[in-house]
């Protein structure tokens, strides 16, 4: 069974960045798209950003785009990393790495039923 391994969370002002890192406990697995959720408080999960591995643009909430930036890194497991700047109150929330089977369904939706493995997640809080 994978394992998704998040880390880089913490506290930071309002406007400042924060990068968050996912590594796969397997490098040898192909996953059809990998993302970050966040939930915050008395909330319901919600995708921020997705990479596809075959060919779709990279897709962020309306909220994020513009200020968050998702990759892979190909020469480090393959991990993921989220790129957060102009960080806003409203971005407090714990982060969650998700990664979705080769010949699963991720590419067709966002739900967190479409996603087979889970990190434990990663707290970001952001003060005014």
């Amino acid at each position: 069974q994978v394992q998704l391994a998040e880390s880089g969370g913490g506290s930071v002002q309002a406007g400042g960045s924060l990068r968050l890192s996912c590594a796969p406990s397997e490098y040898t697995t192909i996953f059809r798209c990998m993302a970050w959720f966040r939930q915050a408080p008395e909330k319901e999960r919600e995708a921020v950003a997705v990479v596809y591995t075959f060919g779709d643009s990279p897709y962020y909430a309306n909220s994020v785009k513009g200020r968050f930036t998702i990759s892979r890194d190909n020469a480090a497991r393959y991990s993921l990393n989220l790129e957060m700047n102009s960080l806003k109150p409203e971005d407090t929330a714990m982060y969650y790495c998700a990664a979705g089977r080769l010949y699963g369904s991720c590419s067709r939706g966002l739900r967190e039923t479409n996603f087979d493995y889970w990190g434990q997640g990663t707290q970001v809080t952001v003060s005014s």
